[in-house]
């Protein structure tokens, strides 16, 4: 199981039974492998973005608009958690993804990102992480450990997710070009379009690739990235894989390494919006520059993604379930090494911003809506 997720399933014995009770009739899409049951577990959200898991079988949701819910395992929504902080709501930004501390069995800490303003109530905003201790419906000693440099006029691509390495040492955190920005992803001065590694407590690891060199800044582990949207850890091999949004077409699955430039906007198999090239530049292919593992052209608007190591679905052990905005659907990629070998998408027929695999080893999804937008849970079919 991953590491967020391991202290979890051992403290609270979890099964099948123990997280959010369905609520709704379950929809059943039929497999390569298996029929799968699509059922509703809560609804009533405003736009979420982020979701972990909690003892005793409850959620832990970010809403764009500023507000962390707790559902419980009944499906029911709490009150909004008090100590969140000031979000900038605007257009794609808003409180974005939210993590448990690898020790969050002992710590109750949990690590949020959200669209921070330069001034209260300024259009100039950046990404922002911080970490925070939860406890009696509010969040104490909220701490920012890092803002993307430089803070832009906008509200696009802010990028926002992230996860913990294997052993808890590391965290990573993806982010965009933010819209406007993108020959920047190319820039090792600033972090647009970048990802980035920290120590859980904001500090840099000093065998970062850029530590130390003159006009890169030292978070930054992998750049030439658009808008990353989706990080897991392979459980196989402990390596980090991404998927991120290309423009009209050439949404990407990759494999960051330390250093590497993932090419934005010099190369992409995507098109310009409302169609041609991105400019006379642009290819497939540079050298220097390194390809995807995987691309959906046209774009599926990908958007969350999972390892799958659990016992529910047996035969997609290993395989990565990316899901998608536009294309309202989750693609299932079965993985050799570092190569796709087979693509299923499985119709949900909702837009889809978040999959993660929860500590019963089912998949949770969140739907992209403003209105009773829902939380989602994919288990084999009765």
């Amino acid at each position: 199981m991953k590491f967020a997720t391991v202290a979890l399933a051992t403290s609270m014995a979890l099964g099948a039974s123990a997280l959010v009770t369905a609520t709704a009739e379950a929809k059943t899409i039929e497999t390569r492998w298996a029929d799968v049951e699509v059922e509703t577990v809560a609804e009533g959200l405003v736009r979420p973005w982020g979701i972990a898991f909690l003892p005793e079988g409850r959620l832990l949701v970010t809403e764009m608009e500023g507000r962390l819910r707790i559902i419980e395992a009944d499906g029911s929504l709490g009150e909004p958690i008090r100590g969140v902080p000031e979000v900038t709501v605007r257009n794609q930004g808003g409180l974005l993804d939210v993590a448990l501390a690898p020790d969050f069995e002992t710590s109750n800490r949990i690590y949020l990102t959200w669209s921070e303003a330069e001034t209260s109530g300024s259009n100039v905003t950046s990404t922002a992480v911080a970490h925070a201790v939860l406890g009696d419906g509010e969040l104490h000693n909220l701490t920012t450990i890092f803002s993307q440099y430089p803070k832009v006029e906008g509200g696009r691509h802010y990028g926002g997710r992230m996860v913990f390495s294997h052993d808890g040492r590391y965290l990573y955190v993806g982010l965009g070009d933010r819209g406007h920005q993108m020959k920047e992803s190319q820039d090792l001065d600033s972090h647009t379009g970048t990802l980035i590694r920290l120590y859980a407590n904001g500090e840099v690891p000093q065998d970062n690739p850029f530590v130390g060199q003159e006009g890169a800044l030292p978070e930054i582990w992998s750049y030439g990235h658009r808008n990353i949207q989706g990080i897991d850890i392979q459980p196989s091999t402990g390596l980090m894989w991404a998927v991120e949004h290309g423009p009209q077409g050439g949404d990407e699955l990759n494999l960051p390494e330390p250093g590497k430039n993932y090419g934005w906007p010099l190369i992409t198999h995507g098109e310009a919006y409302g169609g041609g090239q991105m400019s006379e530049t642009i290819s497939f292919n540079k050298d220097g520059m390194e390809l995807p593992v995987w691309h959906w052209t046209p774009s599926i608007a990908v958007s969350g993604m999972t390892f799958y190591d659990g016992d529910a679905f047996p035969e997609w052990q290993g395989n990565v379930l990316a899901a998608g905005l536009r294309g309202q659907v989750i693609a299932r990629l079965e993985i050799d090494g570092n190569r796709v070998i087979h693509e299923e998408r499985m119709a949900v027929d909702y837009r889809i911003r978040e999959i993660r695999q929860g500590p019963d080893g089912y998949l949770y999804l969140l739907t992209d809506e403003r209105d009773n937008a829902k939380v989602l849970r994919l288990r084999p079919a009765q």
